[in-house]
């Protein structure tokens, strides 16, 4: 850890340091809910190949990030910090992480 830190000091200033600490300890706390339909719409919207492009840019299995979105296949891909219940609206979806949802906003400009 001392080791990260001391690299990310030499190559950010104290404002970004500040910033990347306060980010990573924003999403490690905080968890968003959403309906299952909204996850669903998001996905959507996906340009072809952006599961495939999520999964690089995050150096996981394209399947993980398949069953972020709803999809069932824990053979090849795992579980990802996501929580769905049945409800209105196709339920509700508590996101642990919402790294994968923020990519995903990002490609279709939500």
């Amino acid at each position: 850890m001392f080791f990260k830190l001391s690299i990310l000091c030499l190559t950010l200033g104290f404002d970004e340091i500040k910033t990347t600490i306060m980010d990573n300890l924003t999403k490690n706390i905080m968890t968003k809910t959403i309906t299952f339909n909204e996850l669903r719409k998001i996905k959507d919207q996906l340009p072809s190949g952006s599961m495939r492009q999520i999964a690089e840019k995050l150096d996981l299995n394209e399947e993980t990030v398949r069953n972020y979105f709803g999809g069932r296949n824990f053979d090849k891909g795992q579980s990802v910090g996501i929580h769905f219940e049945q409800g209105p609206d196709g339920g509700i979806v508590t996101i642990d992480d919402t790294t994968i949802l923020d990519l995903a906003k990002k490609m279709i400009n939500y």
